[in-house]
């Protein structure tokens, strides 16, 4: 949104020239006189680009690590906030059929986020490419504690920083825990450092344009088990994003903004059973994130089907198109829907 705002700013002036130019030569008939001005040539950002939006940012942020807030997404934690400030959220199955998400916060900052709730393994599969994220969760079982201890992430969960946490009085427990990120951002450790980049951006005309490509209205993801989370993308070509809709509504952050990225990736994975149950004794799933499988991703109107990478957990998954190149995204916000095979249908 700031970029589009800026954007806005540098070509407002261009616009008032043009339509001055316009009202002295009414009139004139001739070829020269009613040529249309050349098109302008594509901009390009001269500052520090954020590496998960492909976005204009300040230094402040263009230097700092990136934060991962673990969100509910049960019915009794909706609706969510912070979810529309994050530059990329995961969505993962947990028990039941309800989902999680985990949110990425670099660029842009949520003076609320949450409901935070609890980690899984599956967590780490990601975060562990990020270079030492700072990890913001509730709880964990002693299992998943010690992975979290023992993996490449900065705990900045409610165990170690209670000050940066709060309960909110009109939302039931324990669906009601909420922090910021300028709290949490405070406990970045001394040579902390950005996340690579996740994607690879292209430039004005660029999105989309991949071997295999083709016009989409969108995505359909369902999450089955105990529940149903249902899960809807549609297109919407006027602002140029995936407008998502949940159990049949527009998916609602607090503000009442209806999420909407300018990318959707459904990365097909297969999960397995950790051999753990939560407290109704519902099986906990982890998602298979090593090793490679399919993924569509849905990009400036066009879904490109291909296949994503990632041969260890500290390597970044690769998006790659019919012809094995990258597919090149749109800069702006990035939603990845991790999906078991037989769960997602592409609307044509």
């Amino acid at each position: 949104m700031q970029g589009k705002q800026r954007m806005v700013r540098r070509w407002a002036p261009v616009v008032a020239g043009l339509c001055l130019l316009a009202a002295c030569t009414k009139g004139k008939n001739s070829a020269s006189d009613e040529a249309p001005p050349p098109a302008p040539a594509p901009t390009v950002p001269s500052g520090p680009v954020a590496p998960l939006t492909g976005l204009p940012v300040g230094p402040a942020q263009a230097g700092r690590p990136v934060l991962v807030v673990k969100i509910d997404n049960a019915p009794k934690a909706r609706p969510q906030a912070g979810l529309v400030e994050a530059d990329v959220v995961v969505e993962e199955e947990v028990e039941g059929g309800v989902t999680r998400f985990a949110a990425l916060f670099h660029s842009r900052d949520g003076a609320n986020v949450g409901p935070v709730r609890s980690a899984r393994s599956t967590d780490i599969l990601f975060a562990s490419a990020l270079n030492r994220p700072l990890f913001a969760y509730s709880g964990a079982n002693l299992a998943f504690q010690n992975l979290i201890a023992r993996s490449p992430v900065v705990d900045v969960g409610v165990d170690s920083f209670p000050q940066d946490y709060r309960r909110e009085r009109d939302r039931p427990a324990p669906y009601n825990l909420l922090s910021s990120t300028a709290g949490l951002f405070s406990h970045v450790p001394p040579g902390a450092g950005p996340p690579p980049p996740l994607f690879v951006f292209g430039q004005a005309g660029e999105a989309g344009n991949a071997a295999g490509a083709t016009p989409s209205a969108g995505v359909d993801v369902e999450f089955r088990d105990v529940i149903l989370t249902a899960v809807q993308y549609r297109w919407d070509a006027t602002s140029g994003t995936w407008k998502r809709n949940q159990d049949g509504r527009p998916h609602l952050d607090t503000g009442g903004v209806q999420v909407a990225p300018r990318n959707v990736v459904v990365q097909l994975v297969n999960y397995r059973n950790t051999a753990f149950r939560d407290q109704s004794g519902a099986p906990v799933p982890e998602a298979e994130l090593v090793g490679e499988g399919e993924a569509w991703v849905f990009t400036a109107g066009k879904v490109v089907r291909g296949r994503w990478k990632k041969p260890t957990p500290e390597a970044v998954t690769e998006y790659l198109d019919a012809s094995g190149a990258p597919v090149r995204m749109t800069p702006g916000p990035t939603w990845i829907e991790l999906a078991r095979p037989g769960k997602a249908a592409v609307a044509p």
